[in-house]
């Protein structure tokens, strides 16, 4: 379980298929602190599972291996080496919960049809699929590329959030383009409800 509140952006080292899995080697800094093998850290809001350190200080590097599902639905399948990513660690039991529950798994993928300055913030605008767009509603929360992020409007298609120059800069957002695809993970609250609702029974009138 996550927060969506970003700890820091790593950097990707080496992308490796195998006949196995797929091989992501990523460069964190502070979210290296503290981590072992069988941990899970946020990569762009998915949730990957560590499977080998190595290296020390600055040259610390984490491994993941992934699947051809989950290479399939993120936008890990777009990342080079060299490219940003954003990293959380899993929330402490004892930790703040300054974003929302957000489970690290990815719902669906998210395409910037606007991204821009206007004032002193920035306007985003995505475009998102339908199975996502159910749970989407005004002023509640979703999770882009792992950051916690307030629906300011829901559009056709799609909606917008405002975003902070201080979110911008500590995230791999600053690094984003229109077009460019994005990890979507909808309200987990949104999910139960509409799962309860379904099978209760409501009185004939």
């Amino acid at each position: 379980m996550f927060t969506g509140i970003v700890e820091e952006t790593g950097v990707v080292e080496r992308v490796h298929p195998t006949a196995r899995a797929i091989e992501l080697t990523v460069r964190p800094r502070i979210c290296a602190a503290g981590l072992k093998p069988g941990d899970s850290l946020a990569v762009n809001g998915c949730c990957l599972t560590v499977v080998k350190l190595a290296g020390r200080g600055a040259r610390r590097t984490v491994q993941f291996d992934l699947l051809r599902e989950t290479w399939e639905r993120t936008n890990l399948q777009f990342v080079r080496p060299g490219s940003r990513v954003n990293l959380e660690r899993a929330l402490r039991a004892d930790g703040r919960l300054g974003g929302h529950f957000v489970t690290g798994h990815i719902d669906g993928l998210g395409r910037i049809r606007r991204w821009e300055r206007a004032g002193r913030d920035w306007v985003l605008d995505i475009a998102a699929p339908p199975e996502v767009m159910r749970y989407v509603v005004f002023k509640g929360s979703i999770a882009v590329d792992g950051i916690s992020l307030t629906v300011a409007q829901v559009q056709r298609g799609g909606f917008r959030v405002w975003i902070i120059p201080h979110t911008r800069e500590v995230t791999a957002l600053h690094e984003r383009r229109e077009g460019d695809v994005v990890n979507l993970e909808a309200d987990l609250v949104g999910k139960y409800v509409e799962q309860m609702l379904a099978r209760m029974k409501f009185p004939r009138r």
